[in-house]
């Protein structure tokens, strides 16, 4: 799902083509995409350091180039084996969101059958690493309004429907991996009511509210701080949806909390700029606040799964430590509207049930 670029970029895992890992024994996928750059790059001579690990089974290198003069040059090399993953979308949106205005990484090679692409590079500084109180209004600001961009650009059938199948299938993955997994437990009858009266509540929202282009993953990891402001990562599995998804997934961040008081005051300062700029927004803040409520409260139900999925099925327990600000997201919303009073109850029963530790493959 998401990913940090700078958690690790620094180490140095290759000298120019030849690539052994893993106390000696050779890293067959690095070996093949090494070989792929030095044909792509003419026998270049080039270097490899981890850029990032992804929550998927993609992995990012930086390729370093020294040209005659000592002046180092940096690409991104991304490593998407098939057929876990297809490079074919990142591929199509990266132009489309690129000739929207965003700020997104160029294809300069492309081995698609293969898994490969060659990528300009944005940066190590992500929005996760540069964010304070001095620092969130700006950065905030600009990543407001590179999105207003992208919505601008927005056109039906195009990208997928962000539909109430995709909406629900998303918000599933709570009941099958943070309860049945994470906290082990089988809700009765009437809980399981309850859960699919709250899925139905806001998907009905939510499927009325103005459709535009939906990032998707629209985060303080995913966004660069660069001279073009925002750089913008992790964009190939955008949709066409509600219009306040992005800017839920900005603004309540899994990865960083903010005070409600902020929150607001910056969620108005994009509703007045996506109202001066003609998107269907409504033209009541209340009105627009709610959706932006009920879109956060499907975001973090279904990031809460994702979150026990990465976990128990694919051993990755870094997430964990972000599950309680998740879950502190979903309860005020749940507080605060009297149709999510059930959830709020359902969420309340789990109190002093202990999560299952361990992992389940």
């Amino acid at each position: 799902m998401d990913r940090s670029v700078n958690d690790t970029w620094s180490q140095d895992i290759s000298i120019f083509r030849k690539i052994d890992v893993n106390n000696g024994q050779q890293d067959v996928r690095q070996q093949q995409l090494s070989e792929w750059l030095a044909a792509t790059l003419n026998n270049t001579e080039f270097r490899l350091s981890t850029a990032s690990a992804d929550a998927s089974f993609r992995r990012y290198f930086r390729v370093h180039l020294v040209s005659d003069n000592g002046v180092e040059e940096t690409l991104i090399a991304m490593d998407a084996p098939p057929p876990q993953e297809n490079c074919e979308p990142f591929v199509r949106i990266a132009a489309l969101f690129g000739e929207a205005g965003m700020h997104v990484p160029k294809v300069i090679a492309q081995d698609l059958e293969n898994g490969f692409l060659l990528l300009s590079d944005l940066g190590d500084i992500t929005y996760l690493s540069h964010l304070n109180k001095e620092s969130a209004p700006n950065l905030y600001h600009d990543a407001n309004m590179a999105l207003i961009k992208l919505q601008l650009a927005s056109k039906p059938d195009v990208l997928p429907d962000y539909d109430a199948a995709l909406l629900t299938r998303e918000m599933q993955l709570f009941p099958d991996w943070y309860i049945s997994k994470h906290l082990n437990l089988t809700l009765d009858e009437k809980w399981q009511a309850v859960l699919h009266k709250t899925f139905e509540i806001l998907n009905q929202n939510i499927l009325a509210q103005g459709k535009v282009y939906v990032h998707r993953d629209y985060h303080a990891r995913n966004l660069m701080v660069c001279a073009d402001n925002p750089g913008v990562l992790d964009f190939q599995d955008a949709v066409y949806g509600p219009i306040t998804y992005d800017l839920v997934s900005l603004l309540k961040d899994a990865y960083i909390g903010w005070e409600e008081e902020q929150i607001i005051d910056w969620c108005v300062r994009y509703w007045q700029a996506a109202r001066k700029a003609n998107l269907p927004v409504p033209d009541d803040f209340s009105e627009f606040y709610r959706d932006f409520e009920y879109m956060g409260a499907q975001r973090h139900i279904k990031v809460l799964g994702i979150f026990a999925r990465l976990y128990h099925r694919d051993g990755k327990d870094g997430y964990l430590k972000d599950m309680p600000l998740v879950m502190t997201y979903l309860r005020k919303v749940c507080e605060r509207y009297i149709e999510l009073k059930p959830m709020l109850r359902l969420l309340e029963s789990f109190d002093g049930t202990t999560p299952q530790v361990g992992y389940t493959f």
